[in-house]
Parts: C-alpha cells; sequence; structure tokens
C-alpha cells in the first residue's frame, strides 16, 4: 500500500490523505502492470476507481522487453523454424502504450463517444483532474463479471442477451469502425441488470488497435466468406494476408476458432463441440512451427484481432452461448454493412449507388429470411409444427 500512496503522491503532486477520505485498502482489481482502488473523494463524498501503476514496472518494462528480445533472436538462431520475432515487435510496439494511463482515458472517452447510441453500455467517466500516466481516476463502475454464470442467474440476466449484444458491440468495433478494444477478459467486462434487458461494463481502455481501411475491408470479406462457406473467396484473401498455397486453411481455422472441416460446410450449420476443440489443441501442437509462420506473415493488427477473438470464444464457451446463430446474424449485418459502404463510396454514378443499395438491401433481407428461420426452427413454433405434423 505504501507504494501506492508514494506514486499517488508524486503524480498528484498532493497528499492522498488531503483528497480522498477513504482508499480500499485491498485493490478491487490488480494485473501485472496497475491495480485498481475504490477511494471516496474527500469533498464531494463520490465513490471513484483510482488504477495506480506498479512503482516499479517502468524501468522493469525495458529490461523485460530487452531480455524477450534478447531470447527470441536466440531461439531464432538454434531454430530457425521458429519465427518468433512478432511477438517481440508487438511486446515493443505495446507495452509502452499501455503504460500511459493518459492515452488510456483519451481511448475511454473516444469509445464512450463512438457507441454512444448503445444504450446498454456503460464506459465510465475519466476524472482528468486526478489523472497523470500513472494514475487515472473513473466513475466507479460495479457489476458481476460477464462470465459468472451464478451471478447472471441471481439477477436473472440472459446469458444469450448478454452474448448477443457483446457480439454487436465488439463486431461494430471491428467491421465498422476499426477501432478494437484488444481485451476483452472478464475482469475487463462487467454486467448488471437494466431496465431493458443487461447493461455491459467496459473497462481497461488501454490497449486498442487501430485497423486500416484496407484490412478492415479485407477482414470483413474474410467473415462474410467463412459465413457462407466461400472457400473459393477465403483463399483469395488468405492470399491478399500474404498467406498463400493452402496454409490459407490454418489461416481460416485460427480466426475462426474451428476446424477446417466445420469452415468449408458452414461455421454457422457445425455446433462447435468438445471433440472439435480438442482436435483443435491437438492440430495446434503438432503444426505449432507453421502457425508461427503465419503468425509472422500476416498483418500486425491481425495478432491483436486473435487474441480478441480467443478472449470472446471464451466467455461464449463459459456461458454455453458459443455458436448461437444471433451472433452470427450480429457479425453478417456489419460485415455487410463495411462492403457495401465501402462500394457505395467508389461510386461515380447515380446507377451504380442505386445498384449498391439495390444489392445491400437483397443481402439484408435474406439474412433476415434466415434469421427468421432460425427463429422458427428453435422456438415453440417449431413445436406446434411438430405437433401438427404429429396429430392424427
Amino acid at each position: 500500500m505504501s507504494d501506492v500512496l508514494r506514486v499517488l503522491r508524486e503524480d498528484l503532486h498532493v497528499e492522498p490523505s488531503e483528497i480522498f477520505s477513504t482508499i480500499s485498502e485491498h485493490p478491487i482489481g490488480a494485473a501485472s502492470l496497475a491495480q485498481v482502488h475504490e477511494v471516496t473523494l474527500k469533498e464531494t463524498g463520490e465513490k471513484l476507481a483510482v488504477k495506480v501503476q506498479h512503482r516499479k514496472v517502468q524501468p522493469h518494462s525495458l529490461v523485460d522487453m530487452a531480455t524477450m528480445e534478447l531470447l527470441v533472436n536466440i531461439v531464432a538462431k538454434i531454430f530457425p523454424e521458429f519465427t518468433l520475432m512478432w511477438l517481440a515487435d508487438e511486446t515493443k510496439r505495446n507495452l509502452p502504450v499501455e503504460l500511459d494511463f493518459i492515452n488510456e482515458g483519451h481511448n475511454t472517452e473516444r469509445v464512450k463517444n463512438m457507441f454512444k447510441h448503445f444504450k446498454w453500455l456503460k464506459v465510465p467517466e475519466v476524472r482528468w483532474d486526478l489523472t497523470s500516466k500513472r494514475v487515472l481516476t473513473m466513475e466507479f463502475c460495479d457489476g458481476g463479471q460477464v462470465n459468472d454464470k451464478d451471478y447472471l442467474k441471481r439477477n436473472n440476466i440472459s446469458a444469450e442477451q448478454v452474448t448477443d449484444r457483446l457480439g454487436k458491440l465488439y463486431s461494430e468495433m471491428i467491421f465498422v469502425h476499426g477501432y478494437v478494444h484488444c481485451d476483452p477478459h472478464p475482469g475487463n467486462l462487467l454486467v448488471r441488470a437494466g431496465p431493458d434487458g443487461p447493461t455491459l461494463v467496459l473497462l481497461d481502455h488501454g490497449l486498442y488497435t487501430e485497423l486500416t481501411n484496407a484490412f478492415r475491408l479485407r477482414y470483413s470479406r474474410l467473415w462474410l466468406a467463412l459465413l457462407r462457406a466461400d472457400v473459393k473467396t477465403l483463399k483469395v484473401v488468405g492470399n491478399e494476408l500474404g498467406v498463400h498455397g493452402d496454409l490459407y486453411k490454418i489461416l481460416m481455422c485460427i480466426v475462426s476458432g474451428r476446424s477446417w472441416t466445420a469452415v468449408s460446410e458452414g461455421i454457422d450449420k457445425r455446433k462447435a463441440t468438445v471433440k472439435e476443440g480438442q482436435e483443435i489443441r491437438d492440430f495446434a501442437s503438432e503444426h505449432f512451427t507453421t502457425i508461427s509462420q503465419i503468425l509472422n506473415t500476416v498483418p500486425r493488427e491481425m495478432l491483436l484481432i486473435f487474441k480478441t477473438n480467443d478472449l470472446l470464444r471464451g466467455i461464449e464457451t463459459m456461458l454455453g452461448t458459443r455458436g448461437a446463430s444471433k451472433s452470427f446474424m450480429t457479425m453478417s449485418r456489419c460485415c455487410i454493412r463495411a462492403v457495401y459502404e465501402e462500394q457505395l463510396e467508389l461510386c461515380n454514378s447515380m446507377w451504380c449507388r442505386f445498384s449498391v443499395r439495390v444489392r445491400s438491401l437483397l443481402t439484408s433481407w435474406s439474412l433476415s429470411t434466415y434469421e427468421l428461420y432460425c427463429w422458427m426452427r428453435s422456438t415453440w413454433f417449431a413445436t406446434l409444427l411438430l405437433g401438427l405434423h404429429v396429430a392424427p
């Protein structure tokens, strides 16, 4: 606790006791870079959350990055087939960004404004008067962790609605805005009961990746092809991403977290199973070198997308909602929006714009028809039809 008080004193240039009437003795959240304490503002009695960087993390981070780079270079010389420089490069690029809490505050405000149309999303307000490079003071937000099934049950929160809203948020981040929160682990995603379903609370905005427009559109095309089981387009996009030959199949398995059999038949048509998950893990162990080479080849922004996808899939798996048809519909709509908006921008005639809008409407209509079919198949309507069918 003495280190926490010292950082507060050094960065805020005042004794913490002059600002805060209480500071929780134990952190309400802790990680390798910082810890979060609940505090009470002396002047107003307002409850706030203060994120304080570990005092020695900055100098230690320089040593850690140098050590990692040295080890990766040694491994590369001994085992040339293991191409792990991408790991060292990403760490060197991202760690200094994560250690700057002023940058995190700006990220917080940007995403709060970007998704203000989602009334069910809560992003905490930043207190700039109590924020520095090592101290970030925010509005205190409570809730249960997004993967806590017992908490959801006790508070009558639908796991399916949580997954649906999480899917909407991240689909817009990736495919529409190209601005992606890259650390959606359960500690950074809280949920609480709201007036119109669950409210999601998004925390820890230190690490975002900003996708180039070209990559965002290419990634949208990739996912549309995955959802349509369009193997031909998958191969073309894989080639555009620098992954040639049949290696594109492994890339698509990495992106989707599914086996090639599921990808080629349609990931929305084959439910993910425990057996398939084990097969994927076994394959990854056997082909580690090839996977490492692919990761070293693809655009850098894709690496953080992989991490984000894995964390989101982990949450869905724990909630038992992975592979729900509604999540595929949400993703498809965002991909369609991204692809057709780009086509509209390239149009230079009224006929071209009309044609693109018609194609967009037809695609959305076919998606809505499929969504209606999925709903009818999985609700009381299907039971009713079955009852009529078997009735004498």
